[in-house]
């Protein structure tokens, strides 16, 4: 087009073909000799590409999904919901690409894996601090979980104060108790290190809000929110536990774990119990 609004062929051809000699180019912006560098098999075996990209590509998703966390936790902190709800959608939707990357991953047979199994030594996915992070952020607080990575100081400290911190949940049970919502004082006011345990008391704080959603719109779109995301959580650990399975049966996990029998107990945790278990006394 040539009427002033848009760049003719010949001028966007042009564009595109600029020396990036002293410019910023799409490669030096998103760091990619960097990111394409990355995958350095350690075997011959060409499944091995695709099983270290399935996991890089999930580390990048959970890096995203810390920082949304991060964003829906401080807005739920500074007493603005609405604003958070953005970044929990966004959190839901990250969690969608990542179910999808266990549909790649099960391509890979058996056979497949174990030609370069081996050769992981006790690398495991167990150790991925991020999702250690993120599992603190969302409840599952653990102190054993800080153990594989003491070596690294960087690491450690961060994993540390996650784990000391008010989870999701935590910040949002002190949003309703600042509403006026009646709740215990054990809810509120406790060691953010424990993991929570579920009450009749919040379940009943709960009940209150989704009966009468119109008085605290807002509170009750957070719950839907937060059930959302726990969710989709659960279905990324049930594809989890069954591409695991369906690859290698139930072997012990590289790292010593107990592979699929863990990853089957873990689909019991729940980080908002009170938002299932009020569903039946509505």
């Amino acid at each position: 087009m040539t009427n002033g609004t848009a760049p003719s062929d010949r001028t966007a051809g042009e564009a595109i073909h600029t020396d990036f000699d002293q410019r910023m180019s799409y490669g030096d912006y998103l760091g990619l000799d960097r990111l394409l560098d990355a995958q350095r098999r350690l075997s011959g075996q060409h499944d091995e590409m695709l099983f270290i990209i399935i996991h890089q590509v999930q580390e990048l998703w959970i890096k995203l999904m810390i920082h949304e966390l991060d964003e829906a936790m401080a807005q739920i902190r500074g007493d603005e919901p609405r604003h958070a709800f953005k970044a929990l959608a966004r959190l839901s939707r990250i969690q969608e690409q990542m179910l999808t990357a266990w549909d790649v991953l099960s391509t890979m047979t058996p056979a497949d894996y174990l030609s370069f199994r081996d050769l992981l030594g006790q690398s495991s996915g167990f150790q991925s601090h991020q999702y250690r992070t993120l599992e603190f952020k969302l409840g599952n607080k653990n102190a054993a979980y800080l153990k594989p990575h003491r070596h690294r100081a960087d690491i450690y400290e961060g994993l540390e104060k996650a784990l000391t911190e008010p989870s999701l949940y935590d910040e949002s049970l002190m949003l309703l108790a600042r509403r006026g919502v009646a709740l215990p004082a054990s809810v509120v006011d406790r060691d953010w290190r424990l993991p929570y345990q579920a009450s009749d008391a919040v379940e009943q704080a709960w009940l209150g809000i989704y009966r009468n959603p119109d008085e605290r719109w807002d509170l009750y779109e957070l719950a839907e929110e937060l059930v959302d995301v726990e969710d989709r959580f659960q279905q990324w650990r049930f594809r989890h536990m069954k591409t695991v399975e369906r690859i290698i049966g139930h072997r012990r996990g590289t790292g010593g774990s107990a592979g699929v029998t863990y990853l089957k107990t873990a689909l019991d945790q729940s980080f908002f119990p009170e938002l299932w278990s009020l569903r039946t006394q509505l």
